[in-house]
């Protein structure tokens, strides 16, 4: 029979957040003893928007603004403690994780 396994993707503006977060899940699987892959670090998603600085006088005028979202994926082969550890820890707020269930 195979084993679920259990997908994490992590999305954030700011690196460090994203970073502290990480640390804190790893920490909390090692304890569980459960296997775990990654972090790993996905390629960096830059969304860019250009505006006009007046709406009538200068309309050649421009100001450019840009959006970084920074993104791990890990995978984690979880027993019951696991889960339970994973659903009771507290991440830093601009973290957005999304679990996905495998297998």
């Amino acid at each position: 029979m195979e084993q679920k396994k259990l997908r994490l993707k992590l999305k954030a503006f700011d690196h460090r957040v994203l970073d502290q977060a990480l640390v804190d899940i790893v920490k909390a699987v090692n304890i569980t003893g459960a296997k775990l892959r990654g972090p790993i670090p996905m390629p960096m998603k830059i969304e860019r928007y250009t505006v006009n600085r007046s709406p009538h006088v200068d309309k050649k005028s421009r100001e450019q603004f840009e959006i970084r979202i920074h993104s791990r994926i890990m995978v984690i082969d979880p027993n019951a403690n696991t889960v339970n550890s994973l659903m009771s820890l507290e991440l830093p707020s601009g973290v957005d994780v999304s679990i996905e269930l495998m297998g």
